[in-house]
Parts: C-alpha cells; structure tokens; sequence
C-alpha cells in the first residue's frame, strides 16, 4: 500500500465513536475513533502527539495502562464520545473505572471473541468501506493492520479476521471496525447531533 498523508485529528468537540481493543504483554493495545459522518482516524494524545497505540516490546515487555488510561480520560475530554466499545479480555478492571469516570452508558462492553458478533460488524464495516461511507486518516500503523488482516473461515461460511503470525499485528484494524459499530449503533439509536446554543442578547439602557 502506497504511504498515504497522515491527517490531523478532527477539531475538540467534534461527535465520534471510539473503538478499544486491549493486550497485556502479546498484542498491541489499540484505540481508533471514527465521527458521525465516517472519518476513520487514529487519536492523538500527550504533549508528543502520539498515536493511541502501544507495543509492548516498546514498553518492557508489558502495555503501560497508566499511559493507556490518561489517553482515554484525553480523548473524552476533547471530543464528544457518544460510545466506546472496549474488548474486555484483560482489561475488565481499567473499564469499569472508565464506565465510572466517563457513564456506563457511553463506555461499553463489547467482546471480539464471538464469530457471531464480529462477523456482521466485519461485513458492515466492508459493506461500509465500499460504498464509500468511510474515509480514514492515513495512520500508517492502523494501513499495516488492515494489509495483515486475513479472513479466517468459521462454521456457517461465517469468517473473523486473523493475523498471519505472531509478528503481524491486526489491533488497529480491528479497533477501526469496533469504531464503526459504536456510531453506526448510535445512528440506529437516534442519536442527532446536539443543537447549538442559542445565543442571548441583553439589551442594557
């Protein structure tokens, strides 16, 4: 895949839908983010401007969930989160102080480990992408994810998304389709973006 501009987050405030997929010493830890209208990007956080992405061989050997747990607490104070869909594996305790800090209502359990759950988001998310209801950001982590992504057969002519070995990582890819569901959910549910504020003018004699 060709190198691809690496685009700047949206503005602070804009709606989005979070995906979270997390690991403890094997797999990357991962957060994408996708707005209303479909843009797919990787958020930016800390005063570095890093990408919501973490290898643990970067970090002795374990993911850093103190640095994990301030990029999340960045990303609701800058935008609108209207859903987060977190895999739990590992992660269940960090969740629920997320769910207690952010509402339960908005930080969301949502496991990957089930043919029948990823399958359709999978299908949505491809669906989605062909029509052209997705745009992306150009993260070159989240691009090598989605070029190592490979279909893996389950009963029912049903598939999820594999790695080809242990070195090839799919963590980006699939918080990007976590992302996805979370504002497609949103949309089905009724959310409408929130009116503006009126603005009041007092006149003073």
């Amino acid at each position: 895949m060709p190198d691809l501009e690496w685009l700047p987050n949206p503005p602070d405030g804009t709606p989005i839908g979070v995906g979270f997929d997390g690991s403890i010493n094997n797999d990357w830890t991962a957060i994408r983010a996708q707005t209303m209208d479909g843009y797919s990007f990787t958020p930016r956080w800390g005063p570095s401007n890093l990408g919501t992405w973490w290898n643990p061989a970067e970090h002795g050997g374990l993911i850093p969930h103190s640095e994990v747990d301030v990029a999340v607490d960045e990303i609701f104070d800058r935008f609108l989160v209207v859903r987060m869909y977190c895999d739990p594996e590992d992660w269940d305790t960090d969740i629920d102080r997320w769910q207690l800090r952010h509402g339960a209502e908005r930080v969301i359990v949502w496991p990957t480990n089930s043919v029948n759950r990823m399958y359709p988001e999978i299908r949505r998310f491809e669906a989605d992408l062909r029509q052209g209801l997705i745009t992306q950001d150009g993260c070159p982590r989240t691009a090598q994810a989605m070029d190592n992504a490979r279909k893996v057969g389950k009963p029912g002519q049903k598939y999820i998304l594999g790695k080809p070995n242990e070195t090839q990582k799919i963590d980006l890819a699939m918080t990007s389709i976590l992302a996805n569901a979370a504002v497609r959910d949103a949309l089905a549910g009724g959310w409408t973006p929130p009116k503006p504020r009126t603005k009041v003018r007092v006149w003073r004699s």
